[in-house]
């Protein structure tokens, strides 16, 4: 995957969990550079990046969740 559509698919995952968490873009961005979605979405062997949008929000949520508990 070339490195600006790898971008804006980021760019959109960051859009749409600031969205769904009614937090920042800021707090957004910081929450998925912290997380194993995103070392996993960077690794192209594993095939994430071909995942829609909302399947790796919805990832990154399940992540989430598990940190707190």
């Amino acid at each position: 995957m070339l490195d600006f559509l790898l971008w804006n698919k980021i760019a959109r995952i960051i859009a749409q969990l600031a969205k769904t968490l009614d937090i920042s873009t800021d707090k957004a961005l910081e929450l998925f550079y912290d997380s194993e979605v995103c070392r996993m979405l960077h690794d192209k062997g594993l095939g994430l990046h071909l995942m829609s949008d909302t399947y790796i929000v919805n990832d990154l949520l399940e992540e989430l969740q598990n940190k707190q508990q």
